[in-house]
């Protein structure tokens, strides 16, 4: 059994029905806004801490030599910039009780 995958539009559509007086479009301008302000934030080294969620940190991954499986041969990998998420204790507690298993699910 595999993990079901949610995507922006599943996002959107859950949004919308627990905001009454909200048309997805209104609630798609409020979803990609918060993400593009979190992207924006993070690619400026600054940390994001949502309380009770986690925290995501942006972090520099130094330059390193790789080997390609193929052809064994040693690959130089450029440094890179990725993001390190941390669970809240509310998310994490929610996330290990029976509660969360029963998500909300949006009417398509």
């Amino acid at each position: 059994m595999g993990v079901k995958t949610v995507t922006k539009r599943d996002l959107v559509d859950m949004v919308a029905v627990k905001t009454p007086g909200t048309n997805k479009t209104e609630v798609l301008a409020v979803v990609q806004t918060f993400l593009d302000v979190i992207t924006t934030s993070l690619g400026n080294g600054e940390r994001i801490e949502l309380r009770d969620f986690g925290v995501f940190t942006p972090r520099d991954r130094a330059a390193r030599k790789a080997r390609n499986p193929k052809t064994g041969a040693v690959v130089d990998v450029p440094a890179s910039k990725t993001v390190a998420f941390k669970l809240g204790k509310e998310f994490k507690t929610r996330l290990n009780t029976k509660a969360a298993v029963k998500a909300p699910s949006a009417t398509k």
